[in-house]
């Protein structure tokens, strides 16, 4: 591996003098989550890790040996030590003497939660038999891109033999289960030497002595098929040699913007979608090959791949050398029945008598040559992930094909396992979406008391949030707090000056491009300006029409266009205030802008029902805390028109109010979430005052 460039192995990571300091579980998760760190080694919630251990048995004190392994659903790099599944070895031996053959090999997933080591509530998988019947007290089970080339490859024994001899083994494919267990345990008892073994069409099984060993064997063993395949691909024709050019950044961008809410409308089959677009090297190389709808048709090979991907994807009839997107997009119809009907076809032919119903037969991967690829699902990370999952699918006939001929997984095989009863059992007990689960809601002024709180609470309910604010180190504050309760996958954040309309433009453009449309437009940037009629300058009243009046109108227009792209319900609300109702004196300017924006919410209320797009106002009074807007000049304003200190306003509007109440960010973000959701369904073009009770302002 000498002559390999560095860059392309994997490096060996392991701390031995971190490691000394750790229990044997606590190295065990030093181990995963150290392959769980790179994505060449095994992708988002692929594989597995075990380790034997002897441990005191809570019952009768003995030391018992127990086997440490990830458990169901978990992600191995990012995993904690409650991520693990602990079970009796000897009760998980004695298992054995309960199996009755192949054909009921399902039923012994029952047997596991009577062979739990602690009363550890975590679940155990599936491939819990495959790491418990090696006779290594470390076992690793990763599924490397480079030895899923390998796998998925119509030569795999022989090229497995090839590199690595008589340390790793071969078997053919066999779906995950107590069977292949027992296959694992043959091979190891006949080959007690070997390192490890490469499972056709699936992935890599390697152990050791120690949990360092075990870590080496696996880094090593997956660094000889990446020198290999580096060797055998230098110069070589890849995907049958290009046939399109790839368009600039920016324009694969806008295209991805443009396609991603119109895919929408076709795909939201009783579930929303979310989308992520990636025009990656990796991506970029295969769609613009000759040899694209070659392979793409033959689907992936390993799987965890097709699990998350769907067995084949969907490629967009797109020419980057004559781009005419509207073509694209007048086909997109018959494309997508098409493909469900192929899909339909699939289910057909393959189900069972006791097969699961027919499940979202829409795709969930998108290649467009000279573009990239989309990725549809029903959140940020599923949809993320699904795409990183293609990615390795596409490294995985990058490498097969070159070297030998890629075999997809057999179609019947496949559909065993997309619609196994295991799985659908799993799926059954996911919990039930949050109530704005795959909508993507735009917070203009996002980085202020109201905007952030309002993220927070659409957050809390499933929703992705792009948070826009002209103040782009309060946004980015905001959005690395919101990151860090809400995570990555679910928040944006993008600067916009809404009085701009190429700003407001690209804002739109920007936001379908993160993830794939716009249901939800909260219009909440904001400004404030107190002065007696004759000293309100022209500048003044100006800058407050553009941002209150103007800003409100070209963030709501744009976000209209694409709400009626998507054909699905979608909802406006636009913070406004007490003071679009009620005159107050000395804000003249402030009072005009705000009156506008509640006419302009009831104009689009009209004219957005017949596309389902429902307009509402909320009207806030008096939000001090957490407020740029009365953090500044206009609390001095305010104080020296009611002729008291600016300390002395917030105990004032609390007594002016008919409860009593101070209102907080918090209120008003309640009530945003109210009408946004499905709760408000039957509202529109209404106005919702937040005041702990202003009578001036009552709307009737």
């Amino acid at each position: 591996m000498s002559s390999v460039p560095s860059e392309i192995l994997l490096p060996n990571k392991w701390d031995a003098e971190h490691a000394a300091g750790l229990s044997e579980p606590e190295r065990l998760l030093y181990r995963s989550n150290l392959l769980g760190s790179d994505l060449r080694i095994t992708n988002f919630g692929g594989g597995n890790t075990s380790a034997k251990v002897w441990q005191k048995d809570p019952l009768g004190g003995d030391e018992v040996e127990v086997l440490w392994v990830k458990g169901s659903g978990g992600d191995v790099g990012s995993m904690k030590l409650d991520g693990f599944s602990t079970l009796y070895m000897d009760k998980l031996r004695a298992l054995k003497g309960l199996y009755r053959g192949e054909e009921f090999e399902d039923e012994m997933v029952a047997y596991l939660p009577h062979c739990t080591f602690n009363l550890n509530p975590r679940a155990a998988s599936i491939d819990t038999p495959l790491h418990a019947y090696i006779n290594k007290p470390h076992v690793d089970h990763m599924h490397p891109d480079a030895v899923i080339a390998i796998a998925a490859s119509k030569d795999s024994r022989a090229i497995t033999q090839e590199i690595y001899g008589d340390d790793i083994g071969w078997l053919p494919w066999k779906r995950p289960g107590y069977q292949l267990g027992l296959m694992l345990e043959q091979y190891f008892n006949d080959n007690p030497n070997s390192k490890g073994v490469v499972l056709e069409s699936h992935g890599l099984f390697t152990w050791g002595d120690s949990a360092e060993e075990c870590y080496n064997t696996t880094v090593e063993i997956i660094n000889k098929a990446i020198a290999w395949f580096d060797g055998k691909t230098a110069g070589a024709e890849i995907f049958g040699g290009v046939r399109h050019k790839s368009l600039d950044a920016g324009r694969r961008r806008e295209i991805a913007s443009t396609l991603m809410p119109r895919i929408r409308s076709f795909i939201d089959a009783g579930e929303r979608k979310i989308g992520h677009f990636n025009d990656s090297e990796a991506v970029l190389e295969f769609v613009n090959s000759h040899k694209l709808e070659e392979l793409a048709a033959l689907g992936t090979s390993c799987p965890d791949h097709f699990l998350r991907t769907k067995i084949r994807p969907i490629i967009i009839d797109f020419d980057p050398a004559k781009p005419d997107l509207d073509a694209v997009i007048e086909g997109l119809s018959e494309a997508f029945a098409s493909y469900r009907e192929d899909y339909k076809g699939y289910y057909e032919r393959c189900k069972h008598d006791n097969s699961p119903a027919m499940r979202d037969p829409n795709p969930v991967i998108y290649l467009i040559p000279g573009v990239g690829m989309l990725s549809f699902a029903k959140d940020k990370a599923t949809a993320r992930i699904a795409g990183e999952f293609y990615v390795n699918a596409i490294n995985v006939m990058r490498g097969a094909d070159t070297v030998s001929t890629y075999m997809g997984l057999d179609e019947q095989e496949a559909f065993d396992i997309e619609y196994w009863l295991l799985e659908e059992a799993k799926l059954q007990r996911m919990p039930k979406p949050k109530s704005l689960a795959g909508r993507v809601a735009v917070v203009t002024g996002g980085a202020g008391g109201i905007g952030k709180a309002t993220c927070g609470r659409l957050l809390q309910e499933g929703a992705c949030i792009v948070a826009c604010d002209i103040d782009e180190t309060a946004l980015s504050e905001a959005v690395s707090d919101l990151q860090s309760v809400f995570g990555k996958d679910q928040v944006r954040g993008l600067p916009v000056n809404v009085t701009s309309e190429d700003s407001v433009i690209k804002l739109m453009h920007d936001s379908c491009a993160e993830f794939g449309g716009i249901d939800i437009l909260v219009s909440n940037a904001g400004i404030s300006s107190a002065a007696p009629i004759d000293e309100t300058s022209l500048e003044v009243w100006q800058r407050n029409m553009d941002i209150l009046s103007t800003g409100y109108f070209l963030v709501a227009r744009e976000a209209f266009k694409i709400m009626k792209l998507q054909k699905r319900p979608a909802s406006m609300v636009f913070v406004a205030s007490k003071n679009g109702l009620v005159a107050s004196p000395g804000a003249s300017a402030y009072c005009t802008a705000k009156a506008s924006e509640i006419q302009l919410a009831r104009c689009l209320a009209l004219e957005g029902a017949p596309f389902g797009i429902r307009v509402n106002v909320v009207n806030p009074d008096a939000v001090l805390r957490g407020s740029k807007i009365w953090s500044g000049e206009w609390r001095e304003q305010r104080a020296k028109a009611y002729d008291m200190a600016p300390d002395q306003l917030e105990e004032h509007y609390r007594q002016r109010s008919m409860l009593k109440l101070n209102v907080l960010p918090e209120d008003i973000a309640e009530a945003i979430y109210f009408l946004a959701s499905d709760n408000a369904a039957k509202s529109t073009g209404n106005v919702v005052n937040v005041d702990a009770g202003h009578a001036p302002s009552f709307t009737r």
